[in-house]
């Protein structure tokens, strides 16, 4: 299975958004400071996540839900 999933920092508030095939894991990086875009901002949890088969389209719904309408979509959902 492969993940698109976003990140809530419970420090600044701030959404992140990735993918992954290994969901559980990526979270422990994420908390553990191994990720260089959020080590500063943890803890982190996650507040949305989709799962499919295909990593190709999850790469694919992760640079759209990086988009302005992408963002939008996220915000009103969570």
């Amino acid at each position: 299975m492969w993940y698109v999933y976003v990140l809530k920092s419970e420090k600044d508030g701030k959404l992140y958004t990735g993918s992954t095939n290994d969901l559980k894991r990526r979270l422990k990086e994420h908390n553990d400071g191994r990720v260089e875009s959020t080590k500063d901002r943890k803890p982190l949890d996650i507040v949305y996540y989709e799962a499919g088969l295909d990593e190709h389209k999850a790469r694919m719904r992760e640079q759209y839900l990086k988009t302005a309408w992408g963002k939008r979509y996220i915000k009103g959902r969570i």
